[in-house]
């Protein structure tokens, strides 16, 4: 989830891009091996997977992150691009850019550097930007910002994930995606400990003919997750997104809410699949879900993974729903509390 970096992204092995303190580092470890002899330039693993990477730029996904600060993140862009031949380069992981609290690079600075690099990516089709695990910085510190000049700049672009927070506290940048219109996008995902519900109406009110999956992580009231039910009115009634077939609501402080809209929304007769994991079921939405089944019994799958059902409340919802022939996923229940006054809460929330 967000304990570890990625290692496939797209379809593709992700290879990360050293730069110069990953570099050194993997340097001196390979030159303490026996057999690197003197004068050869020792080579570690990761320099061997970036330079066959580099002969084949499009057979992988590249990560370009900050292992340390011996490097700027825009310069270290600027020479990827340059050593690179990223015309071939389909898919792109923006790992750390700079986020220790004493030198926080604005998200707006590798916005800007990506936008003037466009040309460079032809051939981009898919981006995950915030590849930053929680031992990194927690995912409500990511503060990313006004990606619209993003989307306007990659036309091309198929698939985007976000990681991080929408709202800064004590002002600064947010993240918005109105972006008004975007032909080709096929994939949106925002991760997120705490998603404002007017993120979710910019995406929601956006001309995106090509959208064929949304995947949202709400998070807690606490970190900005104020989204509703009424945020995504339009979608659920069918006026917008017309090609969506995968919705994902998921990591929400409310699960049992989304299961009731998604049982009455006219929206759900189209969808293949749906997500409603890393929330807060609990035995008081059994009778709920067990009463969606007519309404979802034309899905392919229907994942809820992470949950406060007890055993046998999980096995009533497993038995009904693959009686229907929907293929649901229950793993991960985290137990039924027994005290009333217990808070249940999303898998990510800081």
């Amino acid at each position: 989830m967000i304990r570890e970096h990625l290692t496939e992204h797209a379809g593709l092995p992700v290879v990360e891009f050293l730069d110069a303190e990953a570099e050194e580092h993997y340097l001196h470890l390979a030159g303490t091996r026996p057999g690197s002899g003197r004068g050869t330039r020792p080579r570690s693993s990761e320099h061997v997977r970036m330079e066959e990477a580099r002969e084949d730029p499009g057979s992988v996904a590249w990560r370009l992150r900050l292992a340390g600060y011996a490097e700027e993140f825009v310069p270290y862009l600027d020479r990827f691009v340059a050593e690179v031949d990223t015309s071939r380069v389909s898919a792109l992981v923006i790992g750390d850019w700079g986020l220790e609290d004493d030198c926080e690079v604005p998200s707006v600075d590798v916005r800007d550097a990506l936008v003037r690099h466009a040309d460079a990516f032809p051939a981009l089709r898919s981006l995950f930007l915030g590849d930053i695990t929680f031992e990194e910085n927690e995912i409500s510190w990511i503060h990313q910002c006004d990606l619209a000049p993003l989307l306007d700049a990659y036309p091309r672009l198929e698939e985007l994930t976000v990681r991080g927070v929408g709202e800064t506290y004590g002002g600064g940048e947010t993240l918005s995606l109105a972006v008004g219109g975007h032909r080709s996008l096929r994939s949106l995902t925002v991760q997120s400990g705490g998603l404002p519900g007017r993120v979710v109406r910019e995406i929601v009110a956006a001309d995106l003919p090509a959208l064929e999956r949304l995947e949202l992580w709400l998070g807690v009231a606490d970190y900005g997750g104020d989204t509703a039910v009424e945020d995504l009115a339009p979608l659920l009634r069918g006026e917008a997104l017309p090609a969506l077939h995968h919705l994902g609501v998921r990591n929400s402080w409310r699960t049992g809410d989304w299961v009731r809209a998604l049982a009455e929304a006219p929206l759900t007769s189209r969808l293949r699949s749906a997500d409603l994991s890393l929330g807060t079921l609990r035995d008081d939405d059994v009778e709920h879900l067990l009463a969606s089944v007519p309404a979802l019994a034309h899905l392919e799958s229907l994942d809820l993974h992470h949950h406060f059902l007890s055993e046998e409340g999980a096995e009533r919802v497993r038995a009904a729903f693959t009686r229907a022939g929907v293929r649901v996923d229950l793993s991960d229940g985290r137990g039924s509390p027994t005290d009333e006054d217990v808070d249940y809460y999303p898998a990510v929330g800081e």
